[in-house]
């Protein structure tokens, strides 16, 4: 991306927070990373997300029908500070209600950055690899930062979802109806296994 582009950007975020709309009409989640490297790790939040009923909001598409939405970006830390400014702080003015943060490498700031610059709006990092993990967890007194275990960005939108869902039933009903069918799938797996007995359970299960 040209500097020209990072501008743009930048712009399109402003203009956003400065227009006067209903909540309904702007995404509830948030989804940087700090490269497309981390695109495979976080796109566990999108499975989840989609998994519940999200809709993705893109240039390419109208605004999505459905009532809950996300909206996803690279923003570097590093590499572009101001893009990641001009994203965190206009987050709230935006219609963001929380953001799933991830970066890799053993300088993992954008979690970070991204939960100093959005407050109060909640942040849940994703560290992408094992060495990231302590750069994103060491935030100060004072400066909340949510984290998930490395990798873990399905689970970061789970989270996501369950701090929504405090003001939003449909979303609480979604969330317990994802869990029961999670219980169904072990009771199912524990049926099988107990009939079967394990020889047989395991030839079934590594065809």
């Amino acid at each position: 991306m040209t500097v020209e582009g990072v501008r743009e950007l930048i712009e399109e975020f402003e203009a956003e927070a400065a227009r006067d709309r209903d909540s309904e009409e702007t995404p509830e989640v948030g989804i940087v990373m700090g490269s497309d490297s981390d695109l495979d790790t976080m796109y566990g939040a999108y499975e989840a997300l989609s998994e519940l009923g999200f809709a993705e909001v893109t240039d390419l598409e109208d605004p999505p029908e459905a009532r809950f939405t996300f909206e996803t970006y690279v923003v570097s830390a590093h590499r572009t500070p101001k893009l990641m400014d001009a994203y965190a702080s206009t987050a709230s003015d935006r219609g963001l209600d929380v953001i799933i943060a991830g970066a890799g490498g053993k300088s993992a700031d954008l979690p970070n950055m991204t939960a100093s610059l959005a407050y109060p709006v909640p942040v849940i990092g994703v560290p992408v690899q094992e060495k990231s993990v302590s750069s994103v967890i060491g935030m100060p007194t004072g400066a909340p930062l949510t984290a998930v275990d490395a990798g873990k960005s399905f689970n970061a939108a789970l989270s996501a979802v369950q701090i929504l869902a405090r003001e939003h039933e449909e979303l609480r009903n979604r969330l317990v109806e994802y869990h029961e069918g999670l219980q169904g799938e072990v009771a199912a797996v524990s049926r099988d296994l107990h009939e079967s007995g394990t020889p047989g359970f395991r030839a079934q299960r590594d065809q």
